[in-house]
């Protein structure tokens, strides 16, 4: 919102917001911006009838002072996947969706098309290199490559955000249950990835990830009228450290590594394809791509690195891990994962961790009573999360000071760290931590 917010205002439209709470880095950019709000809360009496639009966040709830008087006036209140729908409707959209993976292929695209001197209007999840913001909307480009979100659009439009976008190329990167709060049944969850497909065009083409089988039975069941093409992942190595892709009798090298990098790297490069981008220039571009942040990022780089994932759903806590063990087979590596989402922390969903940390020679359980607070759910036991894990080393935590000295004195051992959450830590600064460690 923040990003969009910003991005407006710089071509000359007149942006207002409120927010209860902003945190960093989004405070600072605002500031910078200058539309930062000149205080934090609700208030009705900024909703005026000059207002052309309001662009209604899901962190508002169907109560709000400022929703009700926007309503009240008969403003036109937009969620914010409508309002970059409408303002992309004239265009060839690009959709990446699925459970895991979605913000990693999406910058890879983003990267490519920007190495291939193309124009385009985006929206990614994550910050990108050599990218300002993470969207942008103009009133030329003739292209717009959205990450697509399954949840829901707004308090007051309970439609999954990406069934806005209608896009004309999509991928389907995988599919795992997750927000528990908003689909409570899996064939719920699978149903919104189908209606997703179902809204894709006729002479439009849909990419679908060829190792998940939910998503393949998804796809053999679902009434899609567009062209399906599944992928596999290009063959990689790592040889000394140092990983390679090949693609048509070439090698190229990268800084990425894992099985499921080189998976979304196939899916970005065929919808690069279709786009009429070289499949040399894709690659190339890929030799340079650093990888989108937290997505399986290298946060200290030694002899025992330290990295950094947005990994929540347990196929891709296991993925992640799989991959860090297999970079470094000779020295242990430590997992710290944060249960923060809806699912993550639902009693219930806490079971399908089992078996995901195997890998890993130690694991860290952490969790925020005030984030269970926040979200109105009882309060989890240790016990009960160290038999949901199934590891034969694990601790649970519920305070981010603990843990992490833990972990300095893991690190300090010579064993590599791998740092998973989709939050944060409980407020913990995982990067500040690393530079104040004792430098070897």
């Amino acid at each position: 919102m923040h990003n969009i917010a910003i991005a407006l205002s710089k071509k000359g439209f007149k942006v207002t917001g409120s927010d209860d709470e902003i945190f960093e880095p989004s405070l600072s950019r605002l500031k910078a911006a200058g539309i930062l709000p000149d205080a934090f809360g609700w208030f009705p009496q900024r909703i005026t009838p000059d207002i052309d639009t309001v662009v209604l966040g899901m962190h508002a709830r169907s109560d709000n002072p400022e929703l009700l008087k926007a309503q009240e006036l008969g403003l036109n209140i937009v969620s914010f996947p409508e309002f970059l729908f409408q303002q992309t409707k004239n265009k060839q959209r690009v959709v990446v969706a699925g459970s895991h993976g979605k913000t990693t292929t999406t910058a890879m695209i983003l990267h490519a098309l920007r190495f291939a001197g193309k124009t385009f209007d985006y929206m990614v999840g994550s910050q990108i290199d050599g990218f300002d913001l993470m969207a942008d909307i103009s009133d030329n480009a003739p292209l717009a490559v959205f990450e697509g979100d399954e949840y829901l659009s707004s308090p007051i439009d309970r439609r999954s955000k990406f069934l806005w976008y209608q896009p004309h190329l999509a991928i389907i990167t995988g599919i795992e249950w997750d927000h528990m709060n908003v689909f409570p049944t899996f064939e719920s969850y699978i149903n919104a990835f189908r209606l997703f497909a179902q809204k894709i065009p006729a002479n439009g083409k849909l990419f679908c990830c060829s190792h998940d089988e939910v998503l393949k039975s998804m796809i053999s069941k679902g009434s899609i009228s567009c062209e399906v093409v599944f992928y596999d992942g290009l063959p990689w190595q790592q040889i000394n450290g140092a990983s390679s892709f090949q693609y048509r009798g070439k090698t190229y090298r990268t800084s990425l590594f894992g099985d499921h990098n080189f998976q979304n790297m196939h899916a970005a490069l065929l919808v690069c394809l279709d786009l009429g981008i070289d499949a040399d220039l894709f690659c190339r571009s890929m030799e340079s791509f650093s990888g989108a942040k937290r997505r399986l990022q290298t946060i200290l780089a030694a002899e025992n690195p330290i990295y950094y994932d947005f990994a929540h759903a347990p196929s891709k806590v296991r993925a992640t891990v799989k991959a860090v063990k297999a970079l470094h087979p000779k020295q242990k590596v430590v997992a710290a994962y944060e249960l923060h989402t809806f699912s993550s922390l639902n009693r219930d969903f806490i079971p399908h961790y089992a078996g995901t940390f195997d890998l890993a020679d130690e694991v860290m359980i952490f969790f925020s009573p005030d984030t269970l607070k926040h979200k109105n759910m009882p309060l989890l036991d240790a016990q009960f999360i160290k038999n949901s894990v199934k590891h034969p080393s694990v601790n649970v935590y519920t305070a981010p000071e603990p843990m992490f000295e833990h972990l300095s004195r893991r690190w300090n051992d010579g064993s590599v760290v791998l740092l998973m959450t989709s939050g944060n830590f409980g407020g913990f600064n995982p990067i500040a931590w690393v530079d104040n460690l004792p430098k070897k």
